[in-house]
């Protein structure tokens, strides 16, 4: 059974390896068939491979720093908020996470303070809605 402090340790290792640009320690918190969406671009990226090219070609210089995690006492949800920074600029964000029985994330739903529109150049990896 997975407990909330496994799934806080995973969400943590996730944004720590995130942070790091460590994305062998990050695919390894993701469960293969893995789905991100991105509500305010209406984004979406199936599968593992995929979501880590996004995260590898992600622009820009940045950082994140985890504010809180709050996990279900059934091990299957987490929210997450972050504090992004990139240059002089900091940013809130929520993220959800779902986890599959092996205690690996199968989905991510992340929340961004304002509606935009995609950058240029990840056509091939996303799908609109």
């Amino acid at each position: 059974m997975t407990t909330t402090a496994d799934l806080r340790a995973v969400v943590e290792t996730y944004w720590s390896a995130a942070d790091a640009r460590d994305w062998d320690a990050f695919a390894a918190t993701l469960a293969d068939e893995v789905l991100y969406d991105l509500p305010q671009t209406r984004e979406r990226i199936r599968g593992k491979e995929r979501y880590l090219r996004f995260n590898r070609e992600y622009p820009g210089e940045w950082r994140v720093r985890v504010e809180r995690v709050v996990a279900d006492g059934e091990g299957r949800q987490a929210a997450v908020r972050t504090r992004f920074t990139a240059g002089a600029e900091e940013s809130p964000a929520v993220h959800f996470f779902v986890f599959d029985a092996t205690g690996r994330i199968s989905e991510i739903t992340d929340f961004w303070p304002e509606p935009y529109e995609p950058p240029a150049g990840r056509e091939h990896l996303v799908e609109r809605y």
